[in-house]
């Protein structure tokens, strides 16, 4: 049933309540922890939030440089501001009728202290400069990424999905593999249960 002026009420596309894994990346910390949502990827879940914080359930959160046992919590609630970025604890697939047709490009992205090589979705434009002025979420979805920090010894992890902070990220496109990338760095692959 349509609404006044034709619009499909928001609950038509809302999933059962669930619990959606993330580690968010700021400058100090790791935070890891669950949101309840009714949203099904992560971006969503970042972009589409009511205030400008995510509150988090079942939290650990790390420093970066110390060598102590992770503070744990019940709840946190964590400011978009301070988050770099964030990466799902496992990959969500668009479903075919949220699937947009847009190119792939790999691009380098900075967000310091982190660097990000991995793969921007843009819509097809003839010139990517158009594609990346379309860019304007508060979250930018990039897939197949690798995120490193070296001046807070962060090693070089690999993730099928991250979201970058867009107010803090530099995004240089298209990006050739291999140019500024740190040598012979030993790779951690973010698994389910090291990322959520």
């Amino acid at each position: 049933m349509l609404q006044c002026g034709g619009r499909y009420p928001d609950r038509m596309f809302e999933q059962p309540e669930q619990l959606l894994g993330l580690t968010l990346y700021t400058e100090a910390f790791v935070v890891r922890g669950d949101v309840r949502t009714r949203r099904r990827r992560m971006s969503d879940v970042l972009n589409d939030a009511e205030h400008e914080f995510v509150v988090l359930r079942d939290v650990e959160l790390i420093e970066f440089g110390v060598q102590r046992p992770p503070i744990r919590s019940q709840f946190a609630q964590v400011n978009f501001d301070a988050i770099l970025f964030a990466v799902a604890s496992e990959r969500i697939e668009p479903t075919p009728e949220m699937r947009l047709n847009k190119l792939a490009e790999t691009a380098f992205i900075s967000i310091p202290p982190f660097s990000v090589i991995g793969r921007i979705h843009v819509m097809p434009e003839p010139d990517l400069s158009l594609g990346l002025d379309e860019l304007t979420a508060r979250f930018i979805p990039v897939t197949d990424a690798a995120f490193w920090a070296d001046l807070i010894r962060v090693p070089r992890r690999t993730a099928p999905m991250i979201a970058v902070n867009h107010a803090r990220a530099q995004i240089l496109a298209p990006y050739v593999e291999g140019e500024g990338e740190p040598a012979a760095v030993p790779e951690i692959v973010e698994s389910e249960s090291a990322a959520g």
